[in-house]
């Protein structure tokens, strides 16, 4: 804990508390990720899927903690009843209000947007990933630290052999061979990251097989695809520990969100998979890196193709040798865990410290 000054008492470790969203540890890594390299630094983070019940947890627990971060949405919102409770507060903004409106009511996003507005307005600092929340973060925060979404490079340019066996043994069980051709998404089965135009573009290719890791809304839609094409693998959730081994089983990742930001391609780009990428947001920051393409089914299976062969990121360009991949993974690796982390650790210091505040 802190003395009257803003000094840590002793030589007790810094206590963080970090309210996240509610989900599923394999489908949301990046904090348990970042987590992990802060405790390696002698931070003690304690990380929780917001929940009411939770919540109430860490009310009852405040005074165990020098710091709370909340994760937007859920988390930040939580964070702040903590910090009227008189707890040092980080927001860690990692999701666009644009995102949250898209998919919901103009008045809920507009109330969601408000209740942001204050989460940023009470922390005594802000993270935030995207340049698009730039500007109304830093209206409202009286701190604030532009940091970036994570991946672990090493696991993924470098993974296990073992972890790469397991998963070829297994697309083996399904049919899939060591030569065969093979597109994979890993994430959220969701409307808006495209999946029906995926599956339907899955259609047009013939000699390549769509393997699916994921969860979400869609499921039951991509498990009946799977039962009736023969080119379309459903496995579900796996592991996060597992995903290097079937990314190198991999020829293409597919990544069909109008996003800059994704997980996902990181992680496929350290893998060293071609990357295809809905057209967009992303194209200023991952440029000729990616083949990009609008997220319709034929589109989709021409950028597929290309992607295999190392084409061009213009889809309506020539069949040029990309040749960007170990440009790519060379680009990619600025964003190691290890330098996010590095950048929230020096922040929670500095709150504890009574930086700001």
């Amino acid at each position: 804990m802190t003395n009257p000054d803003g000094e840590r008492e002793g030589s007790t470790a810094l206590r963080v508390l970090w309210l996240t969203p509610d989900k599923p540890a394999d489908i949301s890594v990046g904090r348990r990720r970042i987590a992990e390299h802060l405790r390696k630094d002698g931070i003690d983070v304690t990380l929780r899927g917001t929940t009411p019940q939770t919540l109430l947890a860490s009310l009852r627990e405040r005074d165990s903690y020098d710091v709370v971060v909340g994760t937007t949405r859920s988390g930040a919102m939580a964070g702040v009843v903590l910090k009227l409770l008189g707890t040092p507060f980080v927001v860690d903004h990692i999701d666009p209000i644009r995102q949250f409106a898209d998919t919901h009511s103009s008045e809920l996003a507009f109330a969601v947007r408000a209740a942001e507005n204050v989460a940023f307005t009470l922390a005594d600092h802000t993270l935030y990933v995207y340049e698009e929340e730039r500007d109304r973060v830093r209206r409202y925060a009286r701190a604030a630290t532009a940091t970036d979404l994570g991946v672990a490079y090493d696991r993924f340019a470098d993974p296990d052999p073992a972890s790469v066996e397991r998963a070829r043994d297994r697309l083996a069980t399904v049919g899939i061979d060591a030569d065969d051709r093979v597109a994979i998404y890993v994430g959220g089965l969701e409307p808006i990251y495209h999946i029906d135009e995926l599956l339907a573009a899955i259609e047009r290719l013939d000699g390549w097989t769509l393997v699916v890791l994921g969860a979400g809304s869609l499921v039951e839609h991509v498990e009946r695809a799977a039962r009736e094409c023969e080119n379309v693998v459903f496995l579900g959730t796996v592991d996060h520990d597992a995903v290097p081994g079937y990314l190198h089983a991999a020829d293409v990742g597919i990544s069909l969100v109008d996003d800059p930001h994704t997980l996902k391609v990181l992680e496929y780009a350290a893998a060293g998979l071609g990357v295809v990428q809905a057209r967009g947001r992303a194209e200023e920051r991952f440029g000729e890196h990616v083949t990009f393409c609008d997220p319709t089914p034929t589109a989709i299976a021409r950028a597929v193709r290309r992607a295999g062969d190392g084409g061009a990121s213009d889809e309506d360009g020539a069949d040029d040798e990309k040749g960007a991949t170990e440009a790519f993974r060379t680009f990619v690796r600025r964003f190691d865990y290890e330098r996010v982390a590095a950048t929230y650790g020096k922040v929670l210091e500095g709150v504890a410290r009574g930086e700001g505040r």
